[in-house]
Parts: structure tokens; C-alpha cells; sequence
């Protein structure tokens, strides 16, 4: 562990977007449960038409479950915007409803912002991390879509759409966030690297992927529609609404 327990005890909002997750949902709300770092879970179901709210029901007691349901389909995006509204903790951090990504990696994703190293911080899927061999074409993708997204932001990440970013929560709550699907990795990087004031950081992680046949969403589309959104976030908008207040201010020292 990074930095001192009492740092991390009970500091952390877990926004988990949810969309059709009856085998897995049940599992990660218990994993994260047994975290010491979760102070809150913040469970998004984006209209479901599986059994993924009978699977979440048994939780609803549980006095760390937020539990909001969207009346339709809107996508991850504006699921995770949803979750950020509602973040009370120190810090946040992003959880897919799936096994893919291991809340045991919790300490070392939220150290870096207990020890005032980083605002926000990258788990990233490729800096030599072990796990099951991935699908070539998929991870291609992702390395090619980091590295077009590298080259307009001018910050060398090496994993730009993995689901683990954390951030202090006075940070990602002074976004303006917009993107309704899988675009919000993409708004999400382009405008924390526009504001040039906040530092990011970037630890390994373990990945378990999963397979299209156990539920895996993205597809080649999602690549399309990711490209788009790195040009519309880095050349054609207005760097000045992307955020709700200046950032010396939302940075400053609390009295």
C-alpha cells in the first residue's frame, strides 16, 4: 500500500455504471463492499431490462448503496455523469459492473491523490501488467485511439479509455461533462489535460478481460465514435465550458 490506512479508510465514492450486468452485478457490489477505501457506492442502473435490479435489491440496505435508476437507455456516459453528481467522498473513482478491473488495486490507484501527488490519477491496462491474453484488434484499438488522443492533448498516457480513473472529487465535480456513451473517456481526458494546471498520474493495474460471449460491449463503433469525440473535444470547442470555476480556485488550499 501506498500511503498510510488512515489516508485511505472510508475516502472513496465508486461510481458503478450499470447496464444489463444480472451475472456479474451482484459480485462487484460485494468486492467493493469489502473495500476499507469505500465510503460510498454510487450504483447507476442505466434502464436495465435484465435481472440487474433484482440482483442489486439485497444491497439497497446497505447504508453505503446510492442506487438511481434512469428512466431510459442513455449510455455510460451519462450514467458516470449521474454518479459524479451525487459523489460525497474525498475521492472518486470510476467501476465498471463487470470483473474485468479489481477494486484490490484501490490502494494503489487513490495513493498518489492521498499523498497530494496527482489530481487525477490513470490505472492503466498496459504498463506491464499480468492477466489474461487480450483480443489483439481490441487492444490495438485502444493503443491507437490513446495514442491519436496523445498527440491532441499533449500528455503521454499510455491508456486513455481504461475504466479506472480517479480523481479528487472537487476536480472531476468542476467538469462540464456532456458525453451520453462510451465518448466520456475521451471528454473526460481532453478536458483534465486542457486545464494544464492538473497533475496526472498514471499506475499499473491488473485487467481480466472478458469475452463478447460473457457480455463485452464495445465494439468497432465505439472506436469511430471515439475519434470523433477527440477532435470534437480538442479542436472544436470552447476550452472555457469545460469547467465550472477557475481552477486556482477549486485547487486552493482548504481553510
Amino acid at each position: 500500500m501506498r500511503s498510510p490506512k488512515v489516508l485511505l479508510d472510508k475516502s472513496l465514492s465508486v461510481i458503478i455504471p450499470v447496464y444489463n450486468e444480472e451475472k456479474t452485478v451482484s459480485g462487484i457490489i460485494q468486492r467493493v463492499l469489502a473495500r476499507p477505501e469505500t465510503a460510498e457506492i454510487i450504483l447507476v442502473d442505466d434502464a436495465s431490462n435484465d435481472k440487474t435490479a433484482e440482483m442489486i435489491k439485497p444491497f439497497l440496505e446497505n447504508d453505503k448503496i446510492k442506487f438511481f435508476r434512469q428512466e431510459k437507455n442513455q449510455g455510460k456516459g451519462a450514467a458516470v455523469r449521474r454518479g459524479i453528481s451525487e459523489a460525497t467522498a474525498q475521492y472518486v473513482v470510476i467501476q465498471d459492473a463487470d470483473f474485468e478491473y479489481s477494486p484490490n488495486d484501490y490502494p494503489e490507484i487513490i495513493g498518489p491523490l492521498a499523498e497530494d501527488l496527482a489530481d487525477v490519477v490513470y490505472g492503466s491496462r498496459f504498463m506491464h501488467t499480468p492477466g489474461l491474453v487480450r483480443y489483439f484488434r481490441h487492444e490495438m484499438g485502444n493503443r491507437f485511439l490513446t495514442f491519436v488522443s496523445n498527440i491532441f492533448t499533449d500528455i503521454h498516457l499510455s491508456d486513455m479509455e481504461t475504466c479506472y480513473k480517479a480523481f479528487k472529487r472537487e476536480v472531476i465535480q468542476n467538469l462540464n461533462l456532456e458525453s451520453n456513451r462510451f465518448g466520456i473517456e475521451v471528454e473526460l481526458t481532453a478536458k483534465i489535460a486542457k486545464a494544464r494546471i492538473l497533475r496526472i498520474y498514471e499506475v499499473p493495474i491488473s485487467y481480466n478481460p472478458r469475452r463478447y460471449n460473457e457480455g463485452k460491449k464495445i465494439t468497432w463503433k465505439d472506436g469511430i465514435s471515439a475519434l470523433h469525440h477527440i477532435l470534437k473535444y480538442n479542436l472544436f470547442s470552447k476550452t472555457r465550458s469545460f469547467y465550472k470555476e477557475d481552477w486556482e480556485k477549486v485547487l486552493a488550499p482548504k481553510k
